[in-house]
């Protein structure tokens, strides 16, 4: 291989895996401290307990993501951190982490277009290849974050009927609505499981239960969720049984899954047409059609 070649591959490697291992959450440890004044109350042998991470990559990480942010919209910090909220990745990093990950990613598409156009015949083919490579460094990443998201509200969604199910028959059985709530989370594992656990955290540190209803979500997002969190905040206010409210939204909840699954049942069969074009009738036209096109083909000739 050539020497530049393997150089350029060599960076393209190194700096993706550096942005799949910020990513993961290398400034984690360091975010959770309590802030500055515990790190400088650290002696040095402490700080070399910390491991590489923290010490050596999460500064630069941070740094990097001070100096991207200079030259953001005003807002996108924000909507960055609000959106890894949604995905569930707060705990691994937040707006000024996400800033860098972009950068990465863009020099690693750069990266990338310098070492694959040259394996590419034709300027018009090394053009769209290149610029391939440059959409999927610059919107590689906000694609995967819109995807964890949309699978985080497809999650909870999925969950929400079951967990409704387990409180109306622990509220029903004489458990209060925070007892019960406390039940199912320690029964049903799970994402939305997570978040009322941490609902429930909060209202034992003093924040009120409506308060904390509207932090999660907040945090969340999910229209069914906001649509049970808003009825639970009404019943409580207008004093009405949290038991039939419960009831009334379990049967709710159960007929939305059910259209939702018959809404992507009547979807299924449009979109199977265009595979079913592209793919299975040009096979079956050429077994079918192909006999009889060899035998006119040698009758007439």
């Amino acid at each position: 291989m050539d020497p530049l070649l393997f150089a350029v591959l060599a960076v393209s490697i190194t700096v993706g895996a550096l942005a799949v291992y910020i990513g993961n959450g290398v400034v984690r440890s360091q975010r959770n401290r309590s802030g500055a004044r515990v790190a400088s109350l650290s002696s040095r042998e402490d700080k070399l307990q910390e491991d590489f991470s923290t010490r050596a990559v999460a500064p630069v990480v941070s740094g990097l993501g001070r100096f991207a942010l200079r030259f953001t919209p005003v807002g996108w910090v924000e909507r960055a951190q609000k959106k890894i909220v949604w995905a569930g990745w707060s705990d691994r990093m937040d707006g000024n982490t996400w800033a860098a990950i972009r950068i990465i990613s863009l020099v690693v598409g750069v990266v990338a277009v310098f070492f694959v156009t040259p394996l590419v015949n034709g300027p018009m083919l090394k053009f769209a290849v290149g610029g391939l490579l440059l959409v999927m460094g610059f919107f590689g990443p906000e694609a995967i974050l819109s995807r964890a998201i949309d699978d985080r509200r497809a999650t909870m969604e999925k969950e929400l009927p079951d967990i409704i199910d387990l409180l109306v028959i622990s509220v029903e059985a004489g458990l209060g609505f925070e007892s019960a709530m406390g039940r199912v989370v320690q029964t049903v594992p799970g994402e939305l499981a997570t978040e009322f656990k941490r609902m429930l955290s909060e209202t034992r540190v003093g924040v009120s239960r409506h308060e904390a209803l509207r932090n999660m979500a907040e945090r969340t997002d999910v229209d069914d969720l906001n649509s049970f969190i808003l009825s639970l905040i009404q019943a409580d206010q207008f004093g009405v049984s949290i038991a039939r409210m419960l009831r009334v939204q379990a049967e709710e909840m159960r007929v939305r899954r059910r259209q939702r699954i018959q809404e992507k049942a009547f979807a299924a069969p449009v979109k199977m047409i265009f595979p079913m074009l592209i793919c299975i009738f040009p096979s079956i036209f050429i077994v079918i059609l192909g006999p009889a096109a060899i035998n006119i083909s040698n009758t007439l000739l």
